[in-house]
């Protein structure tokens, strides 16, 4: 019977649990900067500046923490622990997964920018455009578990609904655009919020680029 393979066969080797704990810390804090940008942009719809501010700087520090966790997995990788295949598949993931925390990053700095109070309109479509991120990270997270526990099947479905939600967040990027297009904005205004729809869909994209990865492995361990 062929033995399935692990994702990034790093699991259940004694030798390799402390890039295999930093590996799970990595995936958690990513989907934490994630969550703390809903934060920011939940209070900032409330017109809460202070809540605002508080949560685009703990975006900051989450992406701080990814940043650090992901130079030292790259410092363990390079002593050779792991045989070059699952080395080269970990990088390739803790890339993917510190695009997705830089992102986030981005979009947090460019909503920390934006002070005009906008209509109705473009905020429901940032609630919106923020709501498919957040689904999409979960899925993300949901597919990691399930390939960390050989459950291949399962893995696969949570990535097509990550592949589902970023199709949604094209559809999402295109509305906010328009209601932008059409809102009567400061220039400065216009540019940042321009630019802040370009950054929520793109994290979709980065979101999706790992979730290609997950399945890529998944394929692979059939």
């Amino acid at each position: 019977m062929k033995e399935i393979r692990n994702i990034l066969g790093w699991l259940g080797m004694a030798e390799e649990q402390s890039i295999l704990l930093d590996a799970q810390k990595h995936v958690e804090e990513t989907y934490k900067t994630v969550a703390y940008f809903s934060d920011a942009v939940e209070a900032f719809i409330q017109g809460d500046l202070a809540a605002k501010a508080k949560a685009i700087e703990s975006v900051r520090e989450s992406e701080h923490q990814a940043d650090i966790l992901r130079s030292k997995m790259v410092d363990e990788l390079s002593e050779g622990l792991l045989l070059p295949p699952d080395r080269e598949d970990l990088m390739h993931f803790v890339k993917g997964l510190d695009k997705i925390a830089d992102w986030t990053n981005g979009a947090a700095r460019i909503l920390g920018f934006i002070e005009q109070k906008l209509p109705e309109n473009i905020l429901g479509n940032i609630s919106s455009a923020t709501a498919l991120i957040f689904a999409s990270i979960s899925k993300l997270k949901e597919a990691i578990q399930s390939i960390s526990k050989n459950d291949l099947k399962k893995a696969l479905e949570d990535c097509q609904a990550v592949d589902h939600i970023e199709h949604d967040a094209d559809d999402q990027k295109k509305l906010l655009i328009e209601t932008i297009i059409h809102a009567k904005l400061e220039p400065a205004t216009l540019l940042l919020c321009y630019q802040l729809a370009e950054y929520l869909e793109g994290v979709t994209d980065k979101i999706e680029d790992a979730a290609d990865f997950i399945k890529v492995l998944a394929i692979k361990s059939k």
